[in-house]
């Protein structure tokens, strides 16, 4: 067994391999613990969360609309480039104060911008997987582009309940996701406690 190295006060000296675990192990229940209390918050106030969401969705929209008309009048671009992303940056700007005129409106914006994401998203991945027949996992890029698909047209066509249920679904994510970090910052810690000193 290797001897403890202790200091002139008599306390045992920590390594870097020590050091390192027992900030890993603090940082994982720190994060634990956030999950989980998001996680409750999510779940116990999901109307709420969904203003806060659609709230910062509109600061997004609004400062990504601003660099984009900034952009627009840059040099660097040629003329059709400079007029797309004028007419993209107004658009965003525009949207982005309809988000803080009402926050419901800015939840439907945001669900219909997910809708169109994830149906693009899976319209690319099932065209793909059907050109190539050599690609890895064939059969499930399928049914991912199928599932994406499905999903983006039920955010468009439905966008208020979908967004409330995928709320709900992270918060029970959250959850989940909280508890598996706590129980694993909880063995970091039981074996960080078995490294030697020094080490």
């Amino acid at each position: 067994m290797v001897s403890p190295i202790i200091t002139p006060n008599g306390s045992p000296v920590q390594g870097p391999l020590g050091l390192l675990a027992k900030a890993a192990w603090q940082v994982l229940l720190i994060a634990g613990l956030a999950s989980l209390a998001l996680g409750i918050v999510v779940l116990v106030w999901p109307k709420q969360t969904l203003l806060v969401v659609g709230i910062l969705f509109g600061v997004y929209l609004l400062i990504i609309g601003i660099v984009q008309l900034v952009a627009a009048f840059g040099t660097h671009a040629t003329t059709a480039l400079r007029v797309l992303a004028f007419i993209s940056g107004a658009i965003c700007v525009l949207l982005g104060l309809l988000c803080f005129r009402s926050a419901a409106q800015s939840v439907l914006l945001l669900a219909i911008w997910i809708g169109i994401g994830w149906l693009f998203r899976g319209i690319t991945q099932l065209a793909a997987a059907i050109s190539d027949e050599t690609m890895p996992a064939r059969g499930w890029q399928v049914f991912a582009g199928v599932a994406n698909t499905l999903a983006g047209v039920l955010l468009m066509v439905w966008p208020a309940g979908s967004i409330t249920a995928l709320t709900v679904l992270a918060g029970c994510w959250l959850l989940i996701l909280g508890l598996i970090e706590i129980v694993t910052a909880v063995q970091i810690h039981g074996r960080a406690k078995e490294i030697p000193s020094g080490v």
